[in-house]
């Protein structure tokens, strides 16, 4: 079976399930975290998913990179080298694999997190241009090639 060429999703209506947060990482409060998967890429290396939590404090540490796009309601992250700041509906941003960050949230957040299996450089190069040959390969013709 191949994957579809287009998925569409609701956020609303993505079905959720329980994502306990490691107790080790809770430092204020129960933070009940849940998460509903949208997609995952055809190379497995890519997902997307809808997560949100109650109010707490806690680390978390990104094993992949994350863009997260908030969705509902606000969380203050900090990091080392990083300082605190609130994201807020409508903010996004990126939490590199290998990064722990603290995260307090006081009532409510919801977000969109894309998150990605990043490539050792050697195999991320090769990978863009194989993408890049495969873009130019399904350019419409520009009549520089004889007709066959």
């Amino acid at each position: 079976m191949t994957d579809q060429p287009i998925v569409a999703a609701n956020v609303d209506a993505i079905a959720m399930q329980p994502a306990p947060i490691n107790p080790d990482w809770i430092l204020e409060g129960t933070p009940v975290a849940r998460v509903g998967d949208i997609v995952k890429s055809t190379d497995r290396t890519t997902n997307s998913a809808v997560w949100d939590c109650t109010a707490g404090t806690f680390n978390w540490h990104f094993g992949i990179d994350e863009t997260v796009h908030i969705l509902d309601g606000e969380v203050e992250v900090s990091a080392a080298g990083f300082g605190k700041r609130v994201l807020r509906a409508g903010d996004v941003a990126l939490f590199r694999a290998g990064t722990t960050a603290r995260w307090h949230v006081p009532v409510y957040v919801r977000k969109i997190a894309f998150c990605r299996h990043p490539l050792p450089w050697p195999m991320g190069v090769a990978a863009r241009a194989l993408s890049r040959v495969r873009s130019l390969s399904l350019r419409p013709s520009l009549g520089l090639h004889p007709a066959g």
